[in-house]
């Protein structure tokens, strides 16, 4: 009995792979981003070492977009430099991608299967499409490119089953807060989260996409949902290989939880930890800043359910509201389907396609004592911002339905 993770990492390093072995797994997408590009190819100069397959590299401007200031230009530069040096297979320029998170699966990149590495920790993303995705370091990466393969531990997994199906207004935020609440922010260090069950597979993929990147935040190695009808129809006019599906056998994890989500409320993340949820209509504090956008809020589904809270009426005057679309790709439908002139005329802030505020660099920063509600996924002390500012995470109705009282608020109070 193997899971699917061990079976994927088995094909990739040529053997048979047991949790706790450690192998070589050949590489099959590499993703650097502008932070670490530089310091990725620094470290291939250092060894003396070449790209082995560039055409196997995406490469995407992403976190400080447009640059913000002399340094993050210099850090865009690099990376767009080190793309034209080893012509790599994919490269997105500002303003042509959007988020890596949210670019690699929907251009594309991702096929079950796969044995994917990135520079950024919440590269797990791409597992709710069936690969085995992980994030790394610098040094790892340049190895990894020189190589054409990386040692991995292999992980044990977790499974997580869901079911009953949500209410109105709780989402996929909601049950990964209440998972992380569960079993803590490490309650899964250097092992696989496997969601699975009904609830799961009603979701849509960018509900699936929450719950593998923000399996990081209760400390696993990678998130996994197995492939069905739903992933590869998502894939039909997307994928630019074949897919290599694999699934766990029954019996093959180390553990099993279970959640039942039918009585499972609009949950919040109040500062500073993932992991410290509760229900946002127990919650009572005024915020000063509100923002959807990041990996795990800022696609189609996350600004449709905030103009569904805010469409026809104002934020509250003591609020700023940031909203920032994942990609080039959802900020174009946005537009196409009245999404942003809506927010806009709430009194939304449109940015472009980034990764905005969410790490604490770019576009919406706190100062000094301000509260934020973020569809973000971490909130640690001075994530957003100045050190003293205080973050809450929550879905994007909970963050629109904040943004029009100045308060957390639970969307079920202002529902119409």
């Amino acid at each position: 009995m193997k899971t699917a993770v061990e079976k994927i990492l088995s094909r990739a390093s040529g053997g048979e792979a047991s949790a706790g072995d450690i192998v070589e797994a050949e590489i099959d997408v590499y993703m650097i981003h502008d932070p670490m590009g530089a310091l990725v190819e620094d470290a291939l100069d250092e060894i003396g070492a070449e790209v082995k397959h560039p055409e196997k590299v995406v490469a995407i401007q992403d976190h400080f977009v447009p640059a913000k200031d002399i340094e993050s230009a210099i850090l865009s530069k690099r990376l767009r430099e080190f793309h034209l040096r080893f012509n790599f297979g994919a490269y997105y320029e500002v303003g042509r991608g959007g988020i890596c998170h949210v670019v690699m699966p929907e251009e594309g990149h991702v096929v079950p299967g796969d044995v994917i590495v990135g520079t950024d920790s919440h590269t797990p993303t791409s597992g709710a499409l069936g690969a085995f995705s992980v994030g790394i370091g610098a040094t790892e990466m340049a190895a990894a490119m020189a190589l054409g393969k990386l040692w991995f531990k292999v992980p044990p997994t977790i499974l997580v089953k869901g079911e009953g199906s949500f209410r109105e207004f709780v989402h996929a935020k909601d049950f990964i807060l209440q998972v992380i609440s569960e079993i803590g922010t490490d309650g899964a260090i250097y092992k696989a989260i496997e969601f699975d069950g009904p609830t799961i597979r009603e979701l849509n993929m960018d509900e699936r996409f929450v719950l593998t990147n923000m399996s990081v935040e209760a400390g696993a190695k990678t998130g996994f949902i197995s492939p069905d009808n739903l992933t590869f129809q998502y894939l039909e006019s997307r994928a630019r290989r074949n897919p290599r599906p694999e699934y766990s056998d029954k019996g093959s994890f180390e553990d099993e939880l279970l959640f039942d989500v039918s009585s499972l409320d609009p949950l919040v993340a109040a500062p500073h930890s993932p992991a410290n949820v509760r229900a946002a209509s127990e919650v009572d504090e005024e915020i000063d800043q509100a923002f959807i956008g990041s990996c795990t809020g800022g696609r189609l589904s996350d600004l449709k359910a905030a103009v569904k809270i805010l469409r026809g009426r104002k934020i509250s005057d003591r609020v700023r509201l940031i909203v920032i679309p994942s990609s080039r790709r959802v900020y174009r439908e946005a537009l196409r389907m009245g999404f942003l002139e809506s927010l806009v005329e709430s009194g939304a802030a449109i940015g472009p396609p980034s990764c905005g505020p969410c790490l604490g660099a770019h576009l919406g920063v706190l100062g000094p004592g301000e509260v934020g509600i973020s569809s973000s996924n971490r909130n640690f002390r001075g994530r957003m911002g100045h050190p003293d500012s205080r973050v809450y995470l929550a879905s994007p109705s909970t963050v629109a339905a904040s943004a029009f009282t100045g308060r957390v608020t639970d969307p079920r109070e202002v529902s119409i």
